[in-house]
């Protein structure tokens, strides 16, 4: 994650406050040392025809959303893939477990490419596989895993989903959360509790504010701790064990900053991500997926002001396509989400131009167990009667 420190931001009005201020945006590429990336892309973009196929999620910079076919969060993305099949070559630019799924979800006739490896996700990287096998092994030994339906967040790793595959349990998006938890707590009885994966604010936020169970229904399972630091009464109570994992930029965003627009500014609609702490969700006025604060703000009347806790590339977006509004980023920094911003035009280029010479790069590949099981648990996602254009 990049930050730098600045008064709070407002975007509206079409304008660049960064430009206006004269501070380089963090995450922004220096300019390019080939004055011809630009050309260069459109060029084998052009000689891979429909061979090629290019994902591009809401956070990419502008620099490579240009190139982007479609648009859209991560599960819309790997189903828009699949809808492709004469693509050989799905370009995903995003991060990894975003690619996994993808290549999930593709027949295996397409190759599924990330141009930088290094696009990892924070959140995904803190439910490792080890860790939540040896957690499930504590909540057998603590008597309750016959209790415990898995849930896991899409922002996970294919062998996370697989683990819930293979456990009874399913995956989930941010717009049909409430949906898969009130599935997970059919399939055991009255007694049914749910592991959460691995973001415990948007589990926290959907179990108490959308199925309406207590904060002390919730306890938090730390995997750095013996026994995820909880004692087996506290288990014995839970209903909703949320593993303890965050996004490193919708994690930011503070109850005070949202004080003080509202000092400043009694009109604006606080607009909000669920993965925001739960503080800060009980103050906003709207809370939803990426695609629910796009669509928001798309049918927002014009005049009306906007304060935004979501990805700031995101946000500058909105703003420049909306510039009868006040758009404003709900923090004091600015905050890129770092691992989104390595999909830049270079590595873009050297991705596509690796193609046209017959070189395929970077290929993610999920291997033939995981696929399976990974494929249960998002097929049972696939089957609640549900929303499902937006996830993360």
């Amino acid at each position: 994650m990049t930050t730098v420190d600045l008064p709070l931001l407002p975007l509206g009005r079409g304008s660049d406050p960064l430009s206006e201020r004269g501070v380089d945006c963090p995450g922004d590429l220096p300019p390019a040392s080939d004055p011809d990336l630009v050309e260069r892309a459109r060029a084998a973009k052009e000689a891979l025809g429909e061979k090629l196929f290019v994902l591009g999620h809401h956070y990419q910079r502008d620099e490579v959303i240009q190139f982007a076919d479609v648009t859209g969060d991560s599960f819309k993305l790997a189903k828009d893939a699949a809808a492709r099949p004469e693509a050989e070559y799905i370009v995903f630019c995003g991060v990894h477990f975003m690619a996994e799924s993808a290549d999930i979800l593709t027949s295996d006739d397409q190759q599924v490419i990330l141009p930088d490896l290094a696009a990892g996700c924070s959140m995904a990287d803190m439910a490792r596989i080890a860790q939540v096998e040896k957690a499930w092994e504590a909540l057998t030994e603590a008597g309750v895993a016959d209790q415990v339906v898995p849930v896991t967040y899409m922002n996970s790793s294919a062998d996370i989903k697989a683990f819930c595959g293979r456990h009874g349990g399913l995956v989930c998006t941010s717009s049909n959360a409430e949906t898969a938890l009130r599935w997970a707590y059919e399939q055991r009885g009255a007694d049914t509790k749910v592991l959460f994966l691995p973001d415990q604010h948007l589990g926290r936020n959907t179990a108490v504010l959308d199925l309406g169970l207590e904060l002390d229904d919730c306890v938090v399972w730390n995997p750095l701790l013996p026994g995820g630091g909880l004692t087996e009464q506290e288990l014995a109570d839970a209903r909703m064990i949320l593993w303890k994992g965050h996004c490193s930029v919708h994690g930011r965003f503070s109850p005070d900053v949202v004080d003080e627009l509202r000092a400043k500014d009694p009109d604006i609609n606080i607009l909000v991500h669920p993965e925001c702490q739960h503080e800060v969700v009980l103050k906003a006025d709207h809370i939803g997926s990426t695609e629910y604060i796009i669509n928001t703000i798309e049918n927002a009347p014009a005049g009306s002001s906007w304060a935004i806790g979501t990805e700031l590339n995101l946000v500058q977006r909105l703003a420049r396509a909306h510039p009868d509004k006040d758009i404003a980023f709900l923090d004091r920094n600015v905050c890129y989400c770092s691992t989104m911003n390595r999909i830049d035009l270079p590595h873009f280029v050297w991705a596509l131009e690796s193609l046209v010479e017959g070189t395929v790069v970077n290929r993610i590949e999920v291997d033939d167990q995981t696929e399976a099981e990974a494929l249960v648990a998002l097929e049972r996602m696939l089957s609640l009667p549900s929303k499902l254009a937006a996830d993360d």
